[in-house]
C-alpha cells in the first residue's frame, strides 16, 4: 500500500534535500510546500470535510519557520482528531531540549536533525511509517469488530422468518419505554394481532405458502407504522405485537384499523375465511400514566380484547374508547 508524506519546510534547499533522501528510500507518493497555512491546505484542514484530509501517513514539518513554526503548526494539526494518527516528525537545526520538548508537547513523535544525515531519516521514517500502518490496520480491525458486534445485535433482535422484531426485542423495548414513561410521563399503547383461521390458511395451502403469508403480513404492519421508536414484533407464531409509544386510545385504534385494512388489501387467497382472503383480527389497550402498573398488565388488556375480537366475528378491531386501567 503506498503511503503519502507531506514536507513542510521554508527552506527550498532542504526540501530538495529531503525529497532526494525519500527517493533514495524507494519513497516516490509526497508532496512539499513552504508554510504552515499551505500545509494546513493540503491537509484540507480548511474544510469541513470528516476524515483524513487527503490521506497523508506522516509529516515532516521544519520547526523554524516564519509566520506560524512548525511546533504551532504541529500543536494544529494534532489538535484535530482528524490527524490523531498521522506522525510528525520534526526536522531541525534547533535540537534545545527546551525545543525538543516543546515539539513532543505539540504532538510530534520523533525529530530529525538538519542537516539531514540519509540514514538517520531512513530509519525514523520507516519508522513512523510501520506505526501508522499498523495503527491503521488495529483501527480497521476495530471498526470490522463494532461492525460485527452490530449485526450480530440487530440480528438477536430480529425474527428471521418475517424480519421484524422478534419477542425478546419487544419485551426488552416495552421494559425500556416503561421507565421512559415512569421518568418522563406520557401514554403507551399496545396492539395485539392475530391472523385469522391461519392454522386452517397452513392445512390447506401448506407450510410454504403460510411462512409467505407471515412475511407478507408483517411487512403489512410494518408498512404502517412511520415513527423510528415505533415497534412492530412476532410475538409468536401468527401472533404479532405492536408497541406505540406517546400514542394515546384514540391514535393506536386508527393504527389498528389502519393494520387491518392494509393486510385486507392484499386480497391473499384463503378459502377457510368468510371474506376469502386473509384477515387480521387486533386487541388495542392504552394507558395515560404507567405509574403504579406494570407492563404485563397492558399487554395482558391487549391480549384479552384480541380474544374479544376473535369471539365475536374475527377482522375487526376491538380497540379503545378511552384509557383503561389495567386493574
Amino acid at each position: 500500500m503506498t503511503q503519502r508524506i507531506l514536507i513542510v519546510d521554508d527552506s527550498a534547499r532542504s526540501r530538495l534535500l529531503v525529497e532526494a533522501a525519500l527517493r533514495a528510500q524507494g519513497h516516490d507518493c509526497f508532496q512539499s510546500v513552504e508554510s504552515a497555512s499551505l500545509a494546513f491546505q493540503a491537509l484540507g484542514m480548511d474544510t469541513d470535510i470528516a476524515g483524513n484530509g487527503t490521506g497523508f501517513d506522516l509529516i515532516l514539518m521544519d520547526l523554524v519557520m516564519p509566520e506560524v513554526d512548525g511546533i504551532e503548526a504541529c500543536r494544529r494539526i494534532k489538535s484535530s482528531e482528524r490527524f490523531a494518527d498521522v506522525p510528525v516528525i520534526m526536522v531541525t537545526a534547533e535540537d534545545s531540549p527546551e525545543a525538543l520538548k516543546a515539539a513532543f508537547e505539540a504532538g510530534a513523535m520523533d525529530y530529525v536533525k538538519k542537516p539531514v544525515n540519509r540514514v538517520e531519516l531512513a530509519v525514523r521514517v520507516q519508522s513512523a511509517l510501520r506505526l501508522k500502518q499498523e495503527t491503521d490496520c488495529r483501527k480497521a480491525r476495530e471498526r470490522e469488530l463494532v461492525e460485527l458486534t452490530e449485526k450480530l445485535r440487530r440480528l438477536s433482535n430480529v425474527d428471521g422468518l418475517t424480519e421484524v422484531s422478534n419477542r425478546r426485542h419487544f419485551d426488552e423495548e416495552l421494559a425500556r419505554m416503561w421507565r421512559r414513561a415512569q421518568r418522563e410521563g406520557g401514554a403507551i399503547a399496545i396492539v395485539m394481532i392475530d391472523i385469522d383461521h391461519f392454522k386452517c390458511y397452513n392445512d390447506q395451502y401448506g407450510h410454504v405458502a403460510g411462512d409467505e403469508c407471515l412475511r407478507r403480513v408483517a411487512g403489512a404492519l410494518r408498512e404502517i407504522v412511520k415513527r423510528p421508536f415505533d415497534l412492530v414484533a412476532r410475538y409468536g407464531g401468527e401472533e404479532f405485537a405492536v408497541l406505540l409509544p406517546d400514542t394515546h386510545g384514540a391514535g393506536a385504534d386508527l393504527v389498528a384499523e389502519n393494520m387491518r385494512e392494509s393486510v385486507q388489501a392484499m386480497n391473499i387467497p384463503h378459502c377457510h375465511s368468510w371474506d376469502e382472503r386473509v384477515t387480521i383480527s387486533c386487541g388495542v389497550a392504552a394507558v395515560e400514566r404507567v405509574d403504579g402498573l406494570e407492563p404485563s398488565s397492558l399487554v395482558a388488556e391487549a391480549d384479552r380484547r384480541l380474544y374479544h375480537a376473535k369471539q365475536t366475528g374475527r377482522n375487526r378491531v376491538a380497540g379503545v374508547v378511552e384509557a383503561v386501567s389495567c386493574a
